[in-house]
C-alpha cells in the first residue's frame, strides 16, 4: 500500500499543479481598458455591488465568467419594454 502512494503521489501532484495553473491564469492577467469599459457598459447590479464592495478584480472575474457561460449558451432576448407599465402610462378612469 505505502509502495503505491509512493508511486502515485509524484504524478497526482503534478496533475493537481497543473490544473491549478490553469485556473490561477485568468486571475495573473491584468484587466485593459477595453474590458473595463465593456465591463461598465454591460454589467448587472449585483457585479456593480461587487466592484463596489470586493473591487475590481473580483467583478471582473464574476463578469468574465457570466460572459463565458453565455457564449456556451444561446444568446438572451434584450427586453427594451417595460414589464410593468408606470402610473402615467395607464388609461385614464372616467370621472364623471
Amino acid at each position: 500500500m505505502v509502495a503505491l502512494i509512493v508511486i502515485l503521489f509524484p504524478p497526482l501532484l503534478i496533475a493537481f499543479l497543473l490544473v491549478m495553473e490553469r485556473v490561477e491564469e485568468p486571475l495573473r492577467r491584468p484587466t485593459s481598458q477595453r474590458e473595463v469599459e465593456d465591463f461598465l457598459g454591460s454589467a448587472t447590479p449585483g457585479e456593480v455591488d461587487t466592484l463596489a464592495r470586493s473591487g475590481i478584480r473580483r467583478a471582473m472575474s464574476r463578469w468574465r465568467a457570466r460572459r463565458r457561460g453565455r457564449a456556451r449558451s444561446a444568446p438572451r432576448p434584450v427586453l427594451t419594454e417595460r414589464a410593468h407599465p408606470v402610473a402615467d402610462d395607464l388609461d385614464p378612469v372616467d370621472e364623471d
